[in-house]
């Protein structure tokens, strides 16, 4: 049913009004591959795929995808492929090329239709597109995926492009906060197309009892995609869903190896170090402090504490979420669209904030029907390759406006 004009200035009155200017996220879209993947059958699937037949490694399996709290994902991967490159699955094939091939094609079709979703939800032309964000690192290629996205859009060719890549899992914040300072730049009438996209195609490969933190990501992560519409002084019909108010980037030093990425003929050898919940957890508070202060140095007077804010927090696992919530004394409940998007999508890499912020904007709807309280002021969180932190402090503009 289309709204009327008196139905949206209902709708607006309810919610809280965006400063001029400042950059919001207007619309969210996702799109998944076909094959989903249900944790509980997943170790069957993946030891029989790679020909494995150790206890051990099938022992230690079941058990990681139980502590990741991971229900559903959804991967690239799928019978047909194996049957086309049985090469994938076998040690020491060099096979960069046959898995760059799936993924590069793999990644611009979901950004592709996470991207349309988003350009529905919003409503507008694709013509109003302005700028294009792309965010991947599951491709290697010459031109980028930024610009066979833009072509399968069917975007101007004068659509100003930027492309980050090999930004993991801060990647999804990292292009949010590039797409802010974009949209806050370029004047009212730009719309900053932010689209993320991610595969784990070109780290599959057999288990081995000498790479045991393999086992990490085959039981944590998942494929997807992720996109949102950014732009400043939204028009009446557009309903933006959050203000991005400032934005932050720090990286550790030292600690470059904590997430290590290497591309070999073979596909990327990753790895996780054991340490990289501590290392956060010991950071994250110093790094939200700062974010924070921001807020009071624009002439806001009320100090915020830590459950006076809502959470958007990059799901990376649940050992992460853990120990932020023991740091900074977070109430169960401020971590529930990190922990849903987790069970969900598992770690989706870039794009998994974008399910993380579907996931709030849905809570809020809930929330305003049943007349709840909730957090105007809040942080967007994510950790990646660095280490690095990257963080936006927001406003959740669903929030209902005070009389």
């Amino acid at each position: 049913m289309v709204s009327t004009d008196v139905d949206t200035k209902q709708q607006a009155a309810c919610c809280l009004a965006p400063n001029p200017g400042k950059a919001t996220i207007i619309a969210l879209g996702h799109a998944f591959p076909q094959q989903l993947v249900m944790q509980d059958y997943f170790v069957d699937g993946f030891m029989r795929n790679t020909h494995c037949d150790d206890p051990v490694i099938r022992e230690k399996l079941n058990r990681l995808c139980k502590t990741t709290t991971v229900k559903t994902r959804y991967v690239v991967m799928s019978d047909e492929i194996l049957k086309s490159c049985p090469e994938l699955a076998q040690e020491g094939s060099p096979t960069m090329k046959q898995r760059m091939d799936i993924s590069n094609k793999a990644v611009t079709q979901m950004a592709t239709e996470a991207s349309l979703a988003c350009i529905e939800a919003w409503g507008g032309d694709l013509s109003a597109i302005t700028h294009l964000v792309y965010v991947s690192s599951s491709e290697a290629r010459f031109p980028g995926g930024d610009l066979h996205l833009a072509r399968a859009l069917g975007l101007s060719p004068d659509v100003r492009r930027v492309m980050l890549a090999f930004t993991g899992c801060s990647g999804g914040v990292a292009g949010l906060r590039v797409a802010k300072g974009l949209a806050e730049s370029s004047g009212p009438g730009s719309r900053v197309l932010l689209a993320t996209s991610e595969t784990t195609i070109a780290g599959f490969r057999p288990p081995s009892p000498d790479r045991p933190y393999d086992l990490v990501g085959v039981a944590l992560f998942g494929d997807g995609a992720g996109a949102a519409i950014v732009g400043t002084d939204p028009a009446p019909l557009e309903r933006p869903l959050f203000e991005l108010h400032s934005a932050l980037q720090r990286f550790l030093p030292d600690t470059e190896k904590t997430i290590d990425g290497r591309l070999t003929e073979e596909g990327i050898k990753f790895q996780l170090g054991r340490e990289l919940p501590h290392i956060i957890e010991a950071h994250v508070e110093s790094f939200c402090q700062k974010l924070m202060k921001e807020r009071e140095g624009d002439h806001h007077d009320q100090q915020l504490s830590y459950d006076d804010m809502f959470w958007a927090v990059h799901p990376g696992g649940p050992a992460i979420l853990t120990k932020m919530e023991g740091r900074l004394g977070l109430d169960g409940g401020k971590l529930r669209a990190s922990r849903s998007a987790l069970r969900d999508f598992g770690n989706a890499s870039s794009n998994t904030i974008v399910y993380v912020l579907e996931n709030m904007v849905e809570e809020s709807r809930r929330r305003k029907a049943e007349r709840e309280e909730e957090c105007e002021w809040g942080l967007i969180l994510a950790f990646g390759p660095g280490i690095t932190f990257e963080g936006i402090l927001a406003r959740n503009l669903q929030a209902r406006a005070a009389n």
